[in-house]
């Protein structure tokens, strides 16, 4: 479902906007469209992986081998 939204834009700002956007043949709003998009999918992307990250980092890692000694005996003066 598409819904229009209004927005105050320098006015120079909108005209070079207008000009990207006849080069690129399409239109203002489509382009605005696409990049809040992207910034939308750039910032979940981000989220996932952080969460993804913080969990991993809170189950820790086995890089395998035995404790041999115990942490008293290491630390003997």
């Amino acid at each position: 479902m598409k819904q229009n939204i209004t927005l105050s834009l320098d006015k120079e700002l909108i005209r070079k906007s207008k000009i990207i956007a006849a080069q690129r043949e399409t239109s203002v709003s489509k382009m605005l469209s696409d990049e809040l998009e992207g910034l939308i999918q750039r910032t979940e992307q981000y989220e996932f992986a952080k969460r993804k990250a913080l969990a991993n980092l809170k189950k820790g890692f086995h890089f395998g081998g035995k404790i041999t000694a115990s942490r008293e005996s290491l630390h003997e003066r």
